[in-house]
């Protein structure tokens, strides 16, 4: 059994947030891992043209705190995807993910994301020309389709294919991808869920780690896909609602309630704005911006979010705009 494989096997069931453009950066990370610690939490998509020719450092530098967190690839040429798998070794990353899931028409161009679901041997290819250079797993993100072709035995021989090359970790967004026509935001939500087909290829694959993403955004869906499969993706719901992730120990891996409260995390992201500021000289704004959800559904939380995105307020230091953002909450109560 290959490292890859042994990994899976014994990694057991997984919780994960989707890796998202625009919103799943190291800070946004950070946040999510202050709420919940067993979470499986990736990065952005990164090229690998601009890992190859663009800022390394910049791309691939993530928290300590943030493991356990995965590298998602966006690529389709086996040679640069082994040389960005393994930089994304070198600097620490616990897996890494190719993604053929995207169906936006920029990333078409490039010729990866969910296209790259016609080619399944080049997928394979690449998926073995990253094994062979990484010892940590690399999976692959994909959709159940492409276009309106909504036969089985195309996502089922895609896996084949992919899985005979070593790949033993599969994450199944049970949409199809239309790469014509529908923007990346309708491809989230018009193509209808097939989540009984993701059940039938665990059912065909049982040896290999099967997970699913698309449309679970309830405790309750989560935990009916958690009871059929190996590990369940949720996107946007764990952005917008970040304050669910909190309860995602005790309920699905066994651990102990939180103890935690919104104000100390937000306390905690305050210090961490601090940090970052002298650090990097990065704004707290731009770290804020992904906690905007975590007071949702309570009293004055939309004054609290209009404080915090507040950009009159970026020469304040942020425990100077917490301390105004609490004052609204109070002011609304």
């Amino acid at each position: 059994m290959s490292e890859n494989a042994e990994f899976l096997k014994n990694t057991g069931k997984v919780l994960s947030v989707a890796p998202m453009m625009d919103w799943t950066d190291r800070h946004c990370r950070y946040f999510h891992r202050l709420l919940s610690r067993h979470a499986l939490l990736y990065t952005e998509m990164v090229t690998t043209g601009a890992l190859i020719h663009g800022d390394v450092a910049r791309h691939l530098r993530f928290n300590a705190e943030e493991h356990p967190v995965a590298l998602q690839l966006g690529g389709s040429e086996p040679a640069d995807l082994a040389h960005c798998a393994k930089l994304g070794e070198q600097w620490g990353y616990d897996e890494i993910n190719l993604n053929c899931g995207c169906p936006s028409e920029r990333v078409q161009r490039g010729a990866f994301g969910a296209c790259l679901m016609a080619e399944p041997q080049l997928v394979a290819d690449g998926v073995k020309a990253m094994l062979d250079v990484v010892d940590i797993p690399v999976t692959v993100k994909h959709r159940i389709g492409i276009d309106k072709t909504e036969s089985y035995e195309f996502v089922r021989d895609f896996i084949g294919t992919v899985s005979d090359a070593g790949c033993k970790g599969f994450i199944v967004h049970a949409r199809n991808a239309w790469l014509k026509g529908l923007s990346p935001k309708e491809n989230r939500e018009l193509p209808p869920l097939r989540y009984e087909l993701v059940h039938r290829l665990k059912a065909e694959f049982p040896d290999l780690h099967i997970a699913i993403n698309g449309g679970l955004n309830t405790a309750e869906l989560v935990r009916t896909q958690w009871q059929q499969l190996d590990g369940v993706m949720v996107g946007r719901e764990a952005y917008h609602n970040p304050w669910w992730l909190a309860s995602w120990d005790a309920d699905f891996f066994g651990a102990q309630p939180s103890e935690l409260s919104r104000e100390a995390v937000e306390e905690a992201m305050v210090a961490y704005m601090a940090r970052e500021a002298a650090a990097h000289g990065t704004p707290w704004s731009t770290i804020a911006r992904h906690m905007l959800g975590l007071r949702h559904g309570l009293p004055g939380s939309r004054r609290w979010r209009q404080v915090w995105s507040d950009h009159k307020l970026k020469s304040l230091h942020p425990r100077d705009v917490m301390a105004l953002a609490h004052e609204t909450v109070q002011e609304a109560a």
